[in-house]
């Protein structure tokens, strides 16, 4: 996987986070049959896990290079460049 794929799960792992946090702490309302507080606990356990995943995917991730040569061939009918792009995975 990318690490494009590691910073989009630590950013919605933030978000889950963050929100589960309101619902758990910052909300003082009493429902019957629906806990706010269990939804908040739940959001906060799966943001936590979005972001180590997350991290964990990031870390581990691929990066990428890119190796570029250039060369002018001269021809009888002028000069001729070649340009050679080669990607390099570790």
């Amino acid at each position: 996987m990318s690490r494009g794929a590691g910073t989009g799960l630590i950013g919605l792992g933030i978000v889950l986070v963050v929100i589960g946090a309101i619902l758990k702490f910052a909300v003082t309302v009493t429902t019957s049959g629906f806990n706010v507080h269990a939804v908040g606990v739940i959001l906060l356990i799966v943001g936590i896990c979005s972001v180590v995943i997350g991290g964990a995917i990031f870390g581990l991730g691929t990066s990428r290079r890119t190796t570029t040569r250039e060369s002018v061939q001269y021809t009888p009918g002028g000069s001729e460049r070649v340009v050679e792009h080669h990607d390099v995975m570790p």
